[in-house]
């Protein structure tokens, strides 16, 4: 009995240190509370180099299921239309959280697209260099219909970009041990066209012509701080 008794009291202590460790290492401070407030709609510019807000084009809104899961995870959220002299339009959804916590977790295409009736035809990694430096993106196809919409998009956590759910948990995590929860953003270009490889050479020069518009701070919220362009 005495042996037993220690054994339970050795775990129950075991149990209790383990408990204390988590609630010490559980993140408390967010990192949006130390940082100068985000505002999407000042922060991208309505019009820039080629670029400008195609003003005919209303934003088509989610439904109110998944716009009130949007609400919960995200403080804000900005959609735009743009086109150039060339009558190429692209689609812009910006959606920043200031708490990028599990419960916050970000609501990506995969799993937004899926549920307004979309089909996914491509997902898959790739790079966009920037001009400042390459990211990891995401490039998916999603298609309804007769409708054909490439998409490219990425993550922010904190100062760091990624593309993938378990390098979004990574960094997550990293953050979390040192006590810090982070913001972040889910930036989405997309366009309706049939060629993919052209319409994402289009995407590219517009998050290039975007990101050279833009203040090195503002610049630093929508792709953190990229690897140097060698």
């Amino acid at each position: 009995m005495k042996l037993i008794s220690f054994r339970h009291l050795v775990i129950g202590l075991f149990m209790f240190a383990a408990a204390g460790m988590a609630l010490a290492l559980k993140p408390i401070h967010k990192i949006a509370d130390s940082e100068p407030k985000i505002d999407l709609k000042a922060l991208i510019p309505r019009t820039f180099g080629d670029w400008k807000v195609d003003e005919s084009i209303v934003p088509l809104l989610p439904d109110p299921q998944t716009q009130a899961k949007l609400n919960k995870i995200y403080n804000q959220t900005l959609s735009r239309t743009y086109v150039n002299r060339q009558g190429d339009r692209i689609m812009l959804s910006i959606a920043y959280g200031g708490d990028q916590s599990d419960a916050m977790a970000v609501h990506k295409p995969e799993v937004c697209y899926p549920a307004q009736g979309f089909q996914i035809l491509r997902n898959v990694n790739d790079t966009l260099a920037t001009g400042v430096g390459s990211i990891p993106v995401k490039r998916l196809v999603a298609a309804q219909g007769q409708r054909n919409e490439p998409i490219t998009y990425w993550m922010t956590v904190g100062d760091k970009v990624a593309a993938s759910g378990w390098k979004w948990k990574i960094d997550q995590v990293k953050y979390g041990l040192t006590g810090k929860i982070p913001d972040g953003l889910l930036f989405r270009i997309s366009s309706i066209q049939e060629d993919d490889a052209s319409a994402y050479q289009i995407q590219d020069e517009f998050a290039r012509e975007l990101l050279k518009a833009l203040s090195p701070d503002g610049r630093e919220r929508i792709i953190g701080n990229p690897a140097p362009a060698s």
